[in-house]
């Protein structure tokens, strides 16, 4: 008798692969709970709407490569391509809007796309997803990219590349559209007949298209990064500005778009050539109106995918850690500068920073610090900026410290005075 194989594009994992699997999701882990991140499990089996609304039937995914079928009672079912649909139905359904100023969700598990397999692409695949509702300053986007890039530093990957853009919002792809059209129909001959639907329906799409002649076609056309409006330049301006302060190199490709439809402003890929022509094993961007699009209410998002096959092929193993908590209570725009110098030199001694994005009243930031579980909370103000100390206080015995106002020691004094 015959012996049955897995299918093709799928498959077992065991052995170093499966070790180094363990490796980055511990890794990954132990930086989410830094940052304040809380795991989410989703179905593998969603209604097929779910994707098509999300991610749109224009793309790749939608008309060629999601596993649809109609079960006994007819309805459409798909399984699971990505995961960012996924987390905001479950974002929406579990009402979190309501109850959570800022949630930061991330989830790990199996993605299935019906795509030909090559070396670290299969048709079941892992992905990391990670995700975050309720932010709009481009803090939030340097922030995870600096994430990402002391991950990739503790499991030493070297060579690689954060490329950056800026798709810019539904205003700006309308006037940029009619633009692209003209371009693209003067050169509809050399189009593939993918392109030639896209064209009518979804031209950006046309830069997806892994068809030679229309990868050479696009090259020379016209590029949405200089038709952005005037608020989303500022926007990836101030991005810019945040990831100079994290201090990590970025790459800006006017060119680089994303596969799915709902992504708007900020777009990344990481990318690295060890992987060869499929170089790119991480990307993510900002999605400020797919949860309105999913019938919630107007919530600005953002998020990313690390692909954990790809990551793998170029990963070292190493332990991972536990830490303590600590909060940053800020108040004023002099102490929110200390903020990114914080974030680096807790989350890079193995602390836990939570911290609130708007710097409300003190009152309000000491509940929010309450309600997040931390032990110590760090107080600065304009009186503390100028006698150059920060207050440590003791959530559990009220008691306060005044510190020195340098963050590259406190984390060292945080750990002396949380042991006494």
């Amino acid at each position: 008798m015959e012996k049955i194989k897995t299918l093709r594009g799928f498959r077992d994992i065991s052995g170093e692969e499966l070790e180094k699997f363990r490796r980055i999701e511990a890794v990954v882990r132990k930086y989410l709970q830094l940052l304040n991140f809380t795991e989410i499990e989703l179905p593998i089996l969603e209604k097929t709407e779910l994707f098509v609304r999300s991610i749109g039937d224009t793309t790749d995914i939608v008309e060629k490569e999601m596993f649809t079928f109609r079960d006994i009672g007819g309805d459409s079912l798909t399984m699971r391509p990505e995961a960012t649909a996924g987390v905001v139905r479950a974002y929406l359904q579990a009402g979190m809007y309501a109850t959570e100023r800022v949630s930061k969700l991330f989830t790990i598990g199996p993605m299935f796309r019906h795509e030909k397999p090559q070396k670290g692409r299969f048709r079941e695949f892992r992905q990391i997803d990670v995700e975050v509702f309720g932010i709009d300053d481009p803090l939030i986007d340097a922030e995870l990219l600096w994430m990402i890039h002391v991950i990739l530093k503790e499991l030493r990957v070297n060579n690689y590349e954060i490329e950056v853009n800026s798709v810019g919002c539904p205003g700006c792809r309308e006037s940029f559209r009619k633009v692209l059209v003209e371009y693209f129909v003067g050169k509809k001959e050399m189009l593939c007949d993918d392109c030639m639907r896209r064209l009518d329906r979804n031209p950006l799409r046309i830069f997806d298209c892994k068809n030679s002649q229309c990868i050479e076609v696009s090259v020379g056309s016209p590029l949405l990064f200089e038709y952005l409006c005037g608020d989303c330049r500022h926007h990836f301006d101030e991005f810019q500005g945040h990831v100079d302060s994290f201090g990590f190199p970025v790459k800006i490709n006017k060119r680089l778009v994303r596969g799915l439809d709902y992504y708007t402003r900020t777009v990344f890929e990481v990318t690295s050539n060890d992987l060869g022509a499929q170089k790119a094993f991480m990307a993510g961007g900002r999605y400020d109106n797919l949860v309105e699009a999913m019938g919630g209410p107007k919530t600005p998002g953002t998020g990313f995918a690390i692909g954990v096959e790809r990551l793998a092929l170029i990963t070292m193993r190493e332990q991972a850690l536990t830490v303590p908590t600590y909060f940053f209570a800020y108040l004023g725009e002099r102490a929110k500068t200390y903020l990114i110098p914080f974030i680096k030199s807790f989350v890079e001694a193995g602390l836990s920073l939570n911290y609130s994005y708007d710097g409300r009243s003190l009152k309000s930031q000491m509940r929010y610090a309450d309600s997040r579980n931390a032990d110590f909370v760090f107080i600065l103000g304009d009186d503390e900026v100028d006698k150059g100390i920060i207050i440590l206080r003791n959530m559990k015995t009220k008691v306060q410290y005044e510190l020195l106002l340098d963050p590259s020691i406190l984390p060292r004094e945080a750990v002396k005075l949380s042991v006494e």
